[in-house]
């Protein structure tokens, strides 16, 4: 019989006293995010909580906590939510309940016209309020044919589709410049925001 050749993989570093230390397990090059992990609200699709827009709810969260109000927008990444109330005689309060702690979101009341317009209003840069309604409309257009002539995957988002929601992971708002950019990603933030510049500049 072959004498079977074992491969020597080099002696293993030696501790104290001489004896061999515990060969180290290799670590995963990437880390996948735990599915299991995350609630009922967090597995819901960015057209799903596009549905609460516009919408006057009650958010159960984590803690026994508890949350009223009206829906500006969810955040597609974090699935936080970001809520309005209008105390009388007292000005606009802003909450944002984080995703991870939402247990269920009910929804009370839809907006009528005025709350809608309210509620659009209260983010809006004052450079916005300058421009009309139809102004306002042909630069989105502008914008989002530009952003998918160059390949890049923009939709409307909003009860008015007022706001462009980019690649699912950035928004841009009225009047649609690199200051109107908003997303929890850094790089992408960056990057759309030059290329939105250097498209208002051929503008000009």
């Amino acid at each position: 019989m072959r004498a079977r050749r074992r491969r020597w993989r080099g002696a293993r570093p030696l501790g104290q006293g001489g004896q061999q230390l515990p060969r180290r397990r290799r670590e995963p090059a990437v880390k996948v995010l735990n599915v299991e992990n995350m609630n009922d609200w967090q597995r819901k699709s960015p057209l799903d909580w596009q549905t609460y827009v516009n919408k006057q709810v009650k958010v159960a969260a984590a803690e026994k906590n508890e949350y009223e109000g009206w829906v500006l927008t969810v955040d597609p990444v974090s699935a936080n939510i970001v809520l309005a109330k209008f105390p009388e005689n007292e000005k606009v309060v802003i909450s944002v309940v984080l995703g991870h702690a939402i247990q269920e979101v009910q929804i009370l009341k839809e907006a009528d016209d005025d709350m809608k317009e309210r509620l659009s209003r209260l983010f809006m840069p004052e450079e916005s309020k300058a421009y009309s309604p139809e102004e306002l409309e042909k630069k989105k257009k502008n914008l989002k044919t530009w952003l998918e002539t160059n390949h890049i995957p923009v939709t409307e988002q909003g009860e008015s589709g007022g706001t462009l929601c980019v690649a699912g992971v950035l928004t841009v708002d009225p009047p649609y410049g690199p200051e109107e950019c908003s997303s929890s990603n850094e790089i992408i933030l960056s990057r759309v925001q030059s290329l939105i510049q250097g498209y208002l500049e051929k503008q000009q």
